[in-house]
C-alpha cells in the first residue's frame, strides 16, 4: 500500500465508543484506538487504526482507496516484532451508517484501516478490512 506511518494509542471519549462514531484529531497521523484490540498473538478483539485523509495535504491515508486492494499484505512492527495481515476487503461507509457497521463486532486478530474517502470526505469512509496471516 506504500503507507509506512508511526502510530498513536488514541483513546476514544465514553460517548465515542458508546455510538461507534470515532473522530481522531485533525493532525495527518495514525491513530490506534486503544480501547479496542492490540495486533498480535493473543489479540481478544479487532485493532482499528484511523486516519484523516487531507486534501491538497500529506496524510498517510491519503489515496488508500486506490492504493489497497484485497489480496495486499501489510505489515505491522511492534515491541513484539513483525505482524503480517492480508487485505480481506477494501469498501467505502457512509459515516451516518459506520455506526451500525459489521467492522465493530469483535474479530480477535483483525485489522481495521479507517479513514475519509478522499471523494467525499464529509460523506463516507474508507474500510481496509484485513485478516493475521500465520507466523512463519
Amino acid at each position: 500500500m506504500g503507507m509506512d506511518q508511526a502510530v498513536v494509542s488514541l483513546a476514544p471519549t465514553v460517548q465515542e465508543l458508546e455510538l461507534n462514531s470515532i473522530v481522531p484529531p485533525h493532525t495527518p497521523d495514525a491513530y490506534w484506538l486503544s480501547p479496542y484490540g492490540m495486533p498480535g498473538e493473543g489479540s481478544m478483539n479487532t485493532t482499528y487504526v484511523v486516519g484523516h485523509s487531507w486534501e491538497g495535504g500529506a496524510s498517510p491515508f491519503n489515496n488508500i482507496s486506490t492504493l489497497a486492494k484485497a489480496g495486499d499484505l501489510l505489515t505491522i512492527t511492534t515491541a513484539e516484532g513483525q505482524l503480517d495481515f492480508k487485505v480481506d476487503d477494501v469498501t467505502t461507509e457512509y459515516k451516518e451508517t459506520l455506526r451500525d457497521s459489521k467492522i465493530w463486532d469483535i474479530v480477535p486478530g483483525r485489522l481495521i484501516l479507517i479513514t475519509c474517502y478522499a471523494a467525499d470526505l464529509w460523506g463516507k469512509n474508507i474500510i481496509v478490512q484485513a485478516s493475521p496471516l500465520p507466523a512463519p
